[in-house]
């Protein structure tokens, strides 16, 4: 009885708010803009409770970010985001895998629930995540541009800001937030964009929307989770 009672209190009530606001207006957009497109609904609200996980460094979140990154890029291709499709579905997503793995090799104190934050990266690391994201950059810019992608820039953008955001995810930084919050802002722009061809993708717009904020929350709860985890590392040490 106690277990199921820790299980039903594992996230805050803060936490449970987030979630339900993300949720209902997720919900409200689709109703309102959509009615029609379920599976973009199902990924809005796999996404959001990834990124809920995520944010309590919780190895699921992982495991729910590998759903959303294939079922979202087969949602970028009908639009001809192609730059979206390649970067979830050949970068995300198989990334993703490798945060899990790492998320996974490194507990904190034992718990599987949550990762061992690395507070700070090593001087190589931020320079190999500087290379790494300049050169898949251009690289993408010059892929995407011969397939046609609709709205090149912000496109191109958006697998900068990625690549960081699952860099820093796999480093178990808790920058990986501020990462994921940019590339949120950069798709929203992108599906302001789209919908101005079809109503139908505001509802995609609003749920980065919502994203946002859960990732915004992300990096606010993993800075606290960095803080409690000093006391016991400076003991281990």
């Amino acid at each position: 009885m106690k277990r199921f009672y820790d299980k039903l209190n594992y996230f805050s009530n803060g936490e449970k708010i987030l979630w339900t606001v993300s949720v209902a207006i997720i919900t409200v957009a689709f109703v309102e803009f959509d009615r029609a497109n379920w599976l973009s609904y199902i990924a809005s609200l796999i996404g959001v409770t990834s990124l809920l996980f995520a944010a309590k460094g919780n190895p699921f979140g992982m495991v729910l970010m590998i759903v959303f990154s294939a079922i979202y890029g087969y949602i970028s291709y009908t639009f001809a985001y192609y730059g979206e499709l390649i970067t979830y579905v050949g970068m995300t997503l198989p990334m993703s895998v490798w945060s899990l793995i790492q998320w996974l090799r490194h507990p904190y104190e034992g718990q599987r629930s949550q990762v061992t934050v690395n507070a700070k990266l090593s001087k190589r690391d931020r320079l190999l995540m500087a290379g790494l994201t300049a050169g898949v950059t251009v690289a993408f810019y010059f892929i995407l541009s011969a397939l046609g992608t609709a709205n090149i820039l912000p496109s191109t953008l958006s697998v900068a800001t990625s690549f960081a955001a699952v860099y820093l995810t796999g480093k178990r930084s808790p920058y990986y937030a501020v990462a994921y919050a940019l590339n949120d802002i950069v798709l929203i722009v992108l599906w302001v964009l789209a919908s101005v061809e079809d109503s139908g993708y505001i509802g995609v717009a609003i749920c980065f929307g919502a994203f946002l904020v859960n990732d915004i929350y992300g990096f606010i709860n993993w800075k606290r989770m960095e803080k409690a985890q000093k006391p016991s590392e400076s003991m281990n040490k």
